[in-house]
């Protein structure tokens, strides 16, 4: 069918492309407004059959239960701070099934099941995931995430969107907590499953959970993305933002605008990604725009990269005024600066690619004193890893993201955050990236942040599920620390003496529209969750 459709739309488009179009709006040419009508129709099949067999590849995936509900999931609209769509949905879904819920102020929902026969003496369980997911895409792609459905697809053992984030980070942890509820031959205790708002730009859900919203005595927290991997302690993080004002100048004479383009990065989470040699497209434009601006005295009208606090930075643009006199050499400067920066990340971002293309002529730049202000403070800001841990082998202790830049009306907003697994360091390194913004007369502030989760090698839960997967896969789990920020610190502090875990399917790429989710290891995640209900320990 889509053979047929693909030729018939290629057969129509040579012969409307034949005609000028102008020619047949006068005319109102009959035959080729039917062909015109024809294609246009034909790729609205196309896409609806595509779509189709998209959802049909994942729907027959295993276990079918839980990828049903993922799919379900991807077509609700659910930013972060906007979960409103998400929640009403699962409060639909427990009430068809029965099952009691509450929402707080928040808007966290919790939904109850209870025991199934023979498992009254068990133990309560938190299930836990959030409801927000990263919305980043690629520039080419004309996608709203509050209104679009997210178009998953199967991809060579994996799961993938096209042209933006998947939504797998928490999508796959809200859909296995799905299947479970809504399964009638699961063994388990008694279970909560809860879903939080806003973790993954403020942990607002879970800074706002109520101590008795839960009554659980273990918490599994379904956010991680390595399979056969057990997270027991997490970093803290604190934002730091600056903001830099400017005043307007005229343009100059004699110059010509042109767009300074970085793209093609891989991006990424900042915390479980910082150490990978990943660019960072602030960092890398910022180097050729001072470059620029010491050899050829150009000017600066806007800088906007990157975009969440949370995500490396993947694509970056300055707009430049270069004098006509030096053009040619300016722009052999981009071209080398390119070549440079490719033979740097060779290794780690080969799709990097760096352009420079001529723009309408802006009305203003940005006056000299501020633009070197701010080029200067990009160049010093630190990004990366600044401390890897004295205990824990190859486990990054402590780093700092250069998330994004955006030029405003009359200021550029710089928007930057640090992780750590040791309190003091974390407040030493929000220190540092403070001291650069302030020395270059930006106003600078901090977030309050969020804590750490200190590891407990003794947890009870621990045990069951490093011998629930040794038992199933014949293999031992890692047990380990992330450098990210997990819900289970704060969710600690409201709960002190719950005992807690966090696992997941192997996820890459979280953050960015190449997102992707392994489908195999969808299926362990999901054997080894089962098993660990069926082996909670019953209450004393």
């Amino acid at each position: 069918m889509t053979d047929f459709i693909d030729f018939a739309a290629m057969q129509a488009e040579m012969l409307f492309e034949k005609q000028n179009i102008h020619e047949i709006i006068q005319a109102d040419d009959l035959r080729f407004n039917k062909i015109f009508t024809f294609v246009s129709r034909l790729t609205i099949i196309k896409t609806h059959i595509n779509l189709y067999t998209m959802e049909t590849d994942i729907s027959k995936l295993e276990p079918q239960k839980v990828w049903k509900y993922f799919l379900e999931i991807t077509k609700i609209p659910r930013p972060s701070k906007q979960e409103g769509k998400i929640a009403q949905y699962l409060i639909d879904f427990a009430k068809k099934h029965h099952l009691e819920w509450k929402q707080d102020e928040t808007g966290n929902v919790l939904i109850r099941k209870p025991a199934t026969k023979g498992y009254e003496n068990r133990k309560t369980v938190c299930l836990q995931s959030h409801m927000d997911m990263v919305c980043e895409k690629n520039k080419d792609i004309e996608f709203d995430f509050n209104k679009d459905a997210i178009q998953a697809y199967v991809d060579d053992g994996w799961v993938t969107a096209k042209g933006t984030t998947l939504g797998a980070d928490d999508g796959i942890g809200i859909a296995t907590q799905l299947a479970i509820l809504s399964s009638d031959d699961i063994e388990h205790g008694p279970i909560e499953c809860l879903f939080t708002v806003d973790e993954e730009t403020g942990l607002s859900g879970a800074f706002g959970l109520e101590p008795g919203f839960l009554q659980s005595d273990i918490l599994l927290n379904l956010d991680s993305e390595d399979d056969g991997q057990i997270f027991i302690g997490c970093a803290g993080g604190r934002d730091t933002t600056a903001k830099m004002w400017f005043t307007k100048e005229l343009v100059p004479d004699y110059t010509t605008p042109y767009k300074i383009i970085v793209k093609g990065l891989k991006g990424g989470h900042s915390g479980d990604d910082i150490n990978k040699g990943l660019g960072n497209a602030n960092k890398i434009l910022n180097r050729l725009v001072m470059k620029a601006v010491q050899m050829y005295s150009v000017r600066l009208h806007s800088f906007n990269g990157g975009n969440l606090r949370n995500a490396i930075a993947r694509e970056a643009e300055a707009v430049l005024l270069v004098n006509n006199s030096v053009k040619e050499k300016f722009l052999a400067l981009v071209e080398q600066h390119h070549k440079d920066m490719v033979n740097e990340y060779h290794a780690t971002e080969p799709g990097l690619e760096i352009k420079a293309v001529t723009v309408e002529q802006p009305y203003f730049v940005v006056n000299e004193n501020a633009q070197q202000k701010l080029l200067l403070a990009l160049s010093a800001c630190p990004h990366g890893v600044i401390e890897m841990s004295r205990e824990i082998p190859n486990f990054v202790e402590t780093s700092t993201n250069l998330a994004s830049v955006k030029t405003e009306d009359d200021y550029f907003f710089i928007t930057t955050s640090q992780r750590s697994s040791v309190a003091t360091a974390l407040d030493d390194v929000v220190q540092m990236v403070s001291s650069v913004f302030i020395l270059a007369g930006a106003e600078v502030e901090n977030s309050d942040g969020y804590p750490g989760w200190t590891p407990n090698p003794k947890s009870k839960i621990l045990k069951v599920a490093e011998e629930s997967y040794k038992k199933l896969f014949n293999a031992e789990p890692d047990v380990l620390a992330i450098h990210a920020g997990l819900e289970c610190g704060l969710i600690g502090e409201k709960y002190p003496g719950m005992d807690m875990i966090s696992y997941g399917p192997e996820l890459k790429a979280v953050h960015s529209p190449d997102e992707r989710i392994e489908i195999k290891s969808v299926e362990k995640f999901w054997k080894w969750t089962l098993d660990i209900l069926k082996n909670i320990p019953a209450k004393k």
